[in-house]
């Protein structure tokens, strides 16, 4: 088995060292959508109230199951009485404005959750996926656990105030990766500006969406107890993508300011590095009664770091491959495997491959390569 040292990758950027920010907002917490890097934490795995922004574990439940055939986008649910009477009109609450007995395509329940904020929408969706809104609270729960979300729990599919209805800043924002990476095909209806049903126009009450270019979702929140919350996600020109939560804040000014100044702050003070790169050649491997001498090795996956500009970046990776190989080998084939230990001191590992397939000789020039050899 052979080791090999590639050259440490180490960057230093002559520009100011990431500063440090703060922010009104009693919970906080941004990320890098694709790294995973915290770039922002503030009592991020404290239990909050997290209002109208629990109704995106609605949202994930209701994707779920359209994505696995289930259900299709024309299916329809029928709005309960009392669907009505604790998430209608007449309730004073964010409403979709459903009538009772009325049959509602589930694509349009979907928008009106998610750009309406809609109390019967989710309701709907709760007796129609699982008979009563209990039972389904009992179903977001379980997959809270499933998905990894630490301080989260259920009570409700609309996040009116309980007790018991919690969740963190940094569970909501898992929750929100998840809803990008899980479901593509719904996610562009995150960043709609207004939808339109029963024939009432309705306007999308996240603030990014109209101040920051990128922004494109998720969803606010807002009682008396939670304060004026918003999970949200911005993609940049460059192709990051951050999530933030912010939760607490006193006014619908505020949270619109603290958000964007948390968020430009993400995206000026740090950036994203290839580490290893798919496309790129790592080494030369010799190759042992092959039609080729060699075959070039490249990295199963790419690897990308975070990090504060302005601080030195110093990456290490190691190598592991038996030498000579011996042919055939397929393209894609697995020669070795990739150490890396990066800057927080986390070891990545991932299979060195097979960059191109070689053919294995014929007959006579394998006699031939053996005689030669002895």
């Amino acid at each position: 088995m052979k080791k090999s040292l590639l050259s440490g990758i180490a960057i230093l950027f002559l520009t100011c060292q990431a500063s440090a920010v703060t922010t009104k907002a009693k919970y906080a917490f941004l990320m890098d959508a694709d790294t995973g890097y915290v770039m922002f934490d503030k009592r991020a795995d404290v239990p909050m109230h997290p209002a109208s922004m629990s109704k995106l574990m609605t949202s994930y439940l209701l994707e779920e199951a359209l994505k696995s055939g289930k259900y299709t986008e024309d299916t329809e649910f029928t709005v309960s009485e009392n669907a009505w009477r604790k998430g209608g009109a007449k309730t004073g609450g964010s409403t979709m404005f459903l009538k009772i007995g009325q049959k509602v395509k589930l694509i349009d329940l979907l928008k009106g959750i998610n750009i309406q904020s809609g109390n019967d929408a989710c309701i709907v969706v709760a007796e129609g996926m699982a008979g009563t809104e209990e039972a389904f609270a009992a179903k977001m729960t379980q997959k809270a656990k499933k998905l990894g979300l630490r301080h989260s729990t259920f009570t409700n599919a609309t996040g009116i105030p309980d007790k018991n209805h919690l969740m963190s800043a940094r569970d909501l924002a898992l929750l929100s990766q998840h809803i990008i990476n899980d479901f593509p095909e719904y996610y562009s209806i995150y960043s709609q500006k207004e939808f339109t049903y029963n024939g009432i126009k309705q306007g999308n009450r996240n603030p990014l969406l109209y101040s920051l270019q990128g922004a494109d979702g998720l969803k606010t929140g807002h009682t008396g107890q939670s304060g004026y919350g918003l999970a949200a996600t911005v993609k940049s020109p460059e192709g990051r993508r951050l999530i933030l939560v912010v939760n607490g804040l006193s006014s619908m000014n505020e949270r619109a300011s603290e958000a964007k100044n948390l968020m430009n702050y993400g995206l000026s003070h740090f950036e994203n590095v290839t580490v290893l790169d798919t496309q790129k050649q790592l080494v030369r491997i010799p190759v042992w009664m092959g039609k080729e001498k060699e075959v070039k090795a490249y990295p199963a996956e790419n690897l990308i770091q975070t990090h504060p500009i302005g601080e030195e970046m110093k990456i290490t990776s190691t190598l592991e491959y038996q030498e000579p190989l011996m042919a055939p080998i397929q393209k894609g084939q697995k020669l070795g495997t990739i150490t890396t230990v990066l800057p927080d001191g986390n070891v990545h590992e991932m299979d060195l491959i097979a960059g191109e397939s070689v053919d294995k000789l014929g007959f006579f020039a394998r006699i031939k390569k053996r005689l030669w050899r002895d």
